[in-house]
């Protein structure tokens, strides 16, 4: 995980692996910590994982990155290095106004990697740099 994260964060999150790795059992022993801690973002977050929508790119020289399918069909690049999300409300109630931890895509990508949850991808380089650029694009 990452260090942007408060410490109760984290070690939750690092409470579900370990629970996953030893029982492989589902997160409702921590579905009231997941709330408390993350608010809203938990359960829409939960069900990503649920419908495998979480996609960890890889390329050969070892860059990552996560995509991820949002319910409104769209895919989200997720950087989980710098605790970054491309959604919009990544950048309005987590940057702008500091209302939440993290967005459900980013959460989404946290839980499948505690869970072994996430999908793999490997792709060239060529490919991933087409990735992140395509995200600039649309930003832009």
């Amino acid at each position: 995980m990452d260090s942007t994260l408060p410490a109760v964060a984290e070690e939750l999150l690092k409470e579900i692996k370990k629970a996953f790795q030893e029982t492989s059992h589902g997160t409702d022993t921590f579905s009231f910590r997941l709330k408390f801690i993350f608010g809203p973002s938990a359960v829409p977050a939960l069900d990503l994982v649920d419908q495998r929508s979480v996609t960890r790119v890889m390329s050969p020289s070892g860059r990552t990155a996560y995509q991820v399918l949002g319910s409104s069909g769209k895919l989200y690049t997720c950087y989980s290095s710098c605790h970054f999300c491309t959604c919009p409300a990544f950048g309005f109630t987590v940057l702008q106004k500091s209302e939440s931890l993290l967005c459900k895509h980013i959460l989404a990508v946290y839980l499948s990697q505690a869970m072994g949850a996430c999908q793999e991808l490997t792709v060239s380089e060529e490919q991933l740099t087409s990735i992140l650029l395509a995200e600039e694009e649309d930003e832009g």
